[in-house]
Formats: C-alpha cells, sequence, structure tokens
C-alpha cells in the first residue's frame, strides 16, 4: 500500500471511532444510531475532501509534468530508430553524437572506432574533427581493457589544442560480445565530469544495436553463401544433356537449335547475373519456363507441362533461384525415372487478405517414401547424395529452406507430400514483400 493511501485509511477509522465514542458514549443521553453515521459520513467526506493537501505529503510530478521533464529523443536512440542499428560507420556516429548531446548531461559528445573518431559535436568541434586519430591515453585504455575511465584533469584528455574547452571527460567502451570495437565519449566544460552510470548504460543500450547490425551482416552473408550455392549446383549434367539435344537438332532441325541456343543463353544469363536475393515472379516465372522448354526438347512428348499461374503473382516478389529447383527436382526424380514419362504443374496464387504467395510444384512421377522425403529435407537431396545434391546433381530442399529461413525467419512453410508410383507436391508459402 503506498504511503498516502495507509494514512488516509488511518485517518478515516481514527475519525469514526471519535465520532462513535462523542454521539454513544460522551453524550447523555446517547444520540441515535443515525446522528452517528450522518456525523460520520459528514466529517469522513471532509476529511477525503482535504485529504490531498492534509495527508497525502510530497506530491510527485503529474503525468503532463512528468512528460515535460522527460529527454525528448529517448524512443530514437534506444529504438528501430538507432543509426547505430546499420553498423560504426562515420555516418551512422554522426546522426547519432547529434541525438547522445541533449540527453547525457555533457557538453560535448564523440564515438570513436579502434583508429579513429568517427564523430564529434560540440564545443570543440574545431579541432575534434571526424578521422582525427586517437590522442587520448585514457581512450586507448579503455579500448585496451573495456573497462570505463574517468578522466577529471584537462590534461589527461591529450588535446594539443591550447584553447580547447574541455576539460572532464567520461570514457565508455561499445563492446560486441568480448570484443570492444570503439568508445562512446561525453565531455564537460567544467570540473565535474558527467554521471559515469548514465554514460555506460547509453553504451550498453549502443553495443546492443552494433551486435544486432552484426548479426544482420552475418545473416546477410549466410544469404549470399546460400545463393551462390545455389548457383554453383545448377547441374552440369543438364548443360551437357541439353547440348547434346542441340547438337542432335542441328542436323535435323537447325532452326530449333539455334532457338534452344537462345534459350540456353537466356537461363544461364539469368541464373548468374540476377542481383540480390527477390525478384518479381515474373521475371522467375520466365526462368522456369526457358527450363523446362530446354528440357521438353531433350524429353520430347515423355514430359507434359501445365501451368497454373494466377496474373496477381507476376508483380509479386519472391526469392531468386527458388522455384527452378523445384521444378528441376520434378523432371530429374519425378519424371525422367518414370516410363513413359509425365506431367509436371506449375501453380501459384497469392492471397492480399494473409498476404502471402503460394507456390506448389507438383508431379505424377515414381514418388516417395517417407524415409527419401525426410533425408531430402535433411539435407540429402531427393536422390539421397548430401550436401543437397541426388545421384546426377538435383539439388536439395534443405538447402532452399535455409535460405527462406534467413529471408523470412518462421513465416514461411514448405511442405512436401509424396507416395511411391504417385508422384509428388510441394507446397512452398511465403509472405508477401
Amino acid at each position: 500500500m503506498r504511503r498516502g493511501g495507509g494514512l488516509l485509511a488511518l485517518a478515516v477509522s481514527a475519525l469514526w471511532l471519535f465520532v462513535y465514542v462523542v454521539t454513544r458514549v460522551v453524550t447523555d443521553p446517547p444520540l441515535g444510531t443515525h446522528w452517528t453515521v450522518l456525523a460520520g459520513v459528514f466529517l469522513t467526506n471532509l476529511l477525503i475532501l482535504g485529504y490531498p493537501s492534509a495527508l497525502r505529503g510530497p506530491r510527485l510530478l503529474r503525468p503532463r509534468q512528468a512528460r515535460a521533464r522527460r529527454p525528448q529523443g529517448t524512443f530514437a536512440v534506444v529504438g528501430p530508430g538507432m543509426p547505430l542499428r546499420s553498423g560504426l560507420t562515420a555516418g551512422a556516429a554522426e546522426r547519432t553524437v547529434k541525438l547522445l548531446r541533449p540527453l547525457l548531461s555533457g557538453d560535448a559528445v564523440a564515438i570513436t572506432d579502434r583508429e579513429q573518431v568517427l564523430a564529434f559535436t560540440g564545443p570543440g568541434h574545431d579541432h575534434h574533427r571526424r578521422g582525427a586519430p586517437l590522442k587520448t591515453d585514457a581512450t586507448r585504455r579503455v579500448l585496451a581493457g573495456a573497462r570505463t575511465a574517468v578522466v577529471r584533469d584537462r590534461r589527461e584528455l591529450g588535446c594539443s589544442e591550447a584553447g580547447c574547452p574541455l576539460r572532464t571527460a567520461v570514457i565508455a567502451p561499445l563492446a560486441i560480445g568480448r570484443r570492444v570495437v570503439g568508445t562512446l565519449k561525453v565531455y564537460r566544460l567544467d570540473a565535474v565530469p558527467p554521471p559515469r552510470e548514465l554514460i555506460e548504460g547509453m553504451a550498453g543500450i549502443l553495443a546492443l544495436h552494433l551486435e544486432l547490425a552484426e548479426l544482420d551482416r552475418e545473416r546477410q552473408l549466410a544469404a549470399d553463401a546460400k545463393l551462390d550455392a545455389l548457383r554453383a549446383q545448377i547441374n552440369p549434367h543438364f548443360l551437357f544433356n541439353t547440348l547434346n539435344t542441340i547438337a542432335s537438332k542441328a542436323r535435323t532441325d537447325p532452326e530449333e537449335a539455334r532457338q534452344l541456343l537462345l534459350r540456353l543463353s537466356d537461363f544461364f544469363r539469368y541464373s548468374i547475373r540476377q542481383d540480390g536475393h527477390f525478384a518479381d515472379f515474373g521475371q522467375e516465372y520466365f526462368f522456369v519456363r526457358t527450363y523446362l522448354s530446354l528440357e521438353q526438347a531433350r524429353f520430347g512428348e515423355r514430359l507434359a507441362v501445365r501451368y497454373d499461374v494466377d496474373p496477381q503473382v507476376l508483380g509479386v516478389q519472391v526469392p531468386v533461384l527458388t522455384i527452378q529447383p523445384l521444378v528441376e527436382n520434378a523432371v530429374k526424380h519425378g519424371l525422367a525415372e518414370k516410363v513413359g514419362g509425365g506431367t509436371v504443374v506449375l501453380r501459384a496464387r497469392v492471397d492480399p487478405l494473409a498476404r502471402t504467395t503460394t507456390i506448389q510444384v507438383r508431379d505424377d512421377g515414381v514418388g516417395m517414401d517417407a524415409e527419401t522425403i525426410a533425408r531430402a529435407l535433411d539435407g540429402g537431396g531427393r536422390g539421397g547424395a548430401p550436401d543437397g545434391g541426388g545421384p546426377d546433381g538435383g539439388i536439395g530442399l534443405r538447402n532452399i529452406s535455409q535460405r527462406l529461413a534467413t529471408l523470412f525467419g518462421e513465416r514461411y512453410s514448405i511442405d512436401v507430400r509424396s507416395r511411391p508410383g504417385e508422384g509428388t507436391t510441394v507446397d512452398l508459402r511465403m509472405p508477401l514483400r
């Protein structure tokens, strides 16, 4: 119970005891019960109305007053808009020191990396410039020992400028794990250093943003590596077989052979030169159709293709080189091994309400048992070879799944349904971008 509430309860209890004693004990003859109740209620109301000034004690700031005294810009510092969320760069540091200066009870604020000043704002900015080497011994000690330093003497600042107005400072490390990557420096013009706890707390917040930025970079590198792996796994057997098909067509139908060569060049140009991790579905759709046209030239009537694509999907952004590997697996491991061949179906839908894109690749080929499905999702490919490849280079579902997890986190799903002799269906669901 709060202090004011306890006092009020005690006062009301004492008041009713006083009313009872006066009206029922002291008065002779005793007053009626209704008089006791009326007097008690009247005096209780008076007490409650006078309570704020009499019993509440020192008043706390009202919410509006508290908001007025709260430093402005705090949300931008601790929230996702923090500039250092993009990494410890000169531009991000410049924006950060301007945000922090009114919050840290200092006259000047600087951020450094391990070699130089990245940003400085406040008195002394005319000679404490971006790109200047670190001069303060205290800064070097902080970088070496990961402990905050309090500078109480102007001489310890190490500034060679005779007219430098800075006198005291607190220098806190910016650490990612156990690795110190820079410092946060807050200066004052008087002999009283800034509050150490405040500076250390803010340095901890900045370090957290730097750590998140590093995790983002690592995640991006992982996504780039998986995309490069998909590009590298474009089946050399596919190229060899397609060139053989073109060579045979060159004797019987030179014009068709020329068209196949153009399609083959389009295929490899897209797979190698596509920038970034996302592209319009329409571009991926063209890429898949190019691949299937080359495979149809090789398999002939054994390979039938059916497209069921909602036109709304064409402009949706999807991860590059994700649909083609699923189609390739359907052809290579579903239909190539089936006597008489079969049909591959590509279906795509977009759900604006659920904000999801659904892509389905289905074949009526040889199918898989549950053990083979589990091995494919675990990295063995549909043919069971490690590292995402089947016996003739098929791309495993696990590589695709890991890359989607890197791009979307848990906001995607990949579902495989198959039975031996009945074909395979792969459903891929991902969020709209």
